[in-house]
This record gives structure tokens, sequence and C-alpha cells, in this order.
């Protein structure tokens, strides 16, 4: 007798798929084997699942890269212009921070893993950002005339992003950030000014911060 077996398509499921991102973050900042069974292990999901949601483990690791790059995106994203640019750039940079404290293996692995994102613009969005702000400050007479503001951004998003890493791998306490961080961004916006008061530069960063 000829026995047919029905296979039902495994369909995928947005919650098992933020899982398994979250899962091989976490398993990437432990510097543990990533492997399929490793994956799934007590998440409920067999090794399949990472091929029905990703097609193979570069998809997932392009997955783990864009759902970090886009929690940065919505956080930086919460920030509101205000008149004072400044103001504005420290609240973005502590946002950024805010973000990596809160998704710690999501933001190691945006640095750790080589992979392409399938939307570049959530990376490009939050550097845009910075930028878009750096520009304001020098068009209201904050920074020089000769500020670039891509330089500005880079410097600070470099800055942040080692006194972060440092914090985040307990090189540093946490709360050393909050000391560290305002002073670094003052120093780096009054290297951008021209003649700028260094005590309302000073303010504004800590205003800023304390958003």
């Amino acid at each position: 007798m000829l026995c047919i077996i029905w296979r039902v398509p495994r369909t995928a499921s947005a919650a098992v798929r933020l899982l398994l991102v979250e899962r091989a973050a976490e398993l990437l900042a432990r510097r543990d084997p990533v492997t399929l069974r490793a994956l799934v292990e007590g998440t409920g999901a067999s090794t399949m699942a990472v091929y029905t949601h990703f097609g193979g483990m570069p998809g997932l690791w392009r997955a783990v890269r864009q759902e970090g790059f886009t929690r940065l995106a919505a956080r930086l994203d919460q920030v509101r212009p205000t008149s004072d640019p400044v103001h504005d750039l420290a609240a973005l940079g502590a946002a950024y921070v805010d973000n990596a404290l809160a998704n710690p293996a999501l933001y190691r692995a945006m640095y750790d893993t080589v992979a392409d994102l399938d939307d570049p613009q959530a990376a490009a969005g939050a550097f845009g950002v910075l930028v878009s702000a750096a520009a304001r400050a020098r068009e209201q007479g904050r920074f020089a005339k000769g500020a670039d503001p891509e330089d500005v951004a880079t410097q600070m998003w470099a800055a942040g992003h080692g006194l972060t890493m440092l914090a985040i791998t307990g090189v540093l306490p946490r709360e050393a950030l909050m000391v560290h961080a305002p002073a670094i961004l003052t120093a780096l916006f009054v290297a951008a000014g021209d003649d700028d008061d260094e005590e309302r530069c000073r303010r504004s960063v800590q205003t800023g911060w304390l958003m």
C-alpha cells in the first residue's frame, strides 16, 4: 500500500522571528557558538525555523543587524527638535546610549557581524539625524561656518560608540556614562564652534543629555 505523507508548510511567525534574532545576538555577545541547535534551544522552535524565517544563517545575521539599527532609528526619532540644536545633539547622544543599554546584545551585534542590511536607510537615517542637527547648529552660529556637519556627526558617533561599548562590556561602570559623555560632547562641540561660549555649550549639553 502506498502511503502518502502530507507535509503542512511551516508559516513564518513574527514572534518566533524576533525570538531567534534576539537569541542570535545574545549568543554572539557571550561568544558562544551560534549553531542551529543553540539558536532554537529552549525556544520551542525547530531548526527549520531559521530557514523558514531567514532562508539560512546569512539571512539571520542580516536580520540581527537590521533589528539593531531599526531600534536605534526608532529611539532617535523620539527626540523632538528644539530651538537649540546643541541641546538636540546632546539629546540624540543620550538616546543613542539609552538604546544601547536597553538592547546591549543587539547593539554589539550591529558592529560585531559582517552582513548587509536589507534596509540600509535605517543606518543612514540614524546618522542623518545627527548631521541635520549639526547643520542647524552651524546655521545658527553655534558652530563655525567651516565646521562640517558630517565630520561633527562622525566624531560624535565614534566617541559615543567607544564609551558605550566600554560600559556595556563592563570595562567602565554604566554610571560613568553620565559623567564622561556630557564632558566629551561639550569638548567636541566647543571645538566645532567659532568662539562659542563654553558655559553656554555646557548648559545646552547638560539639559539635552538629561532629557
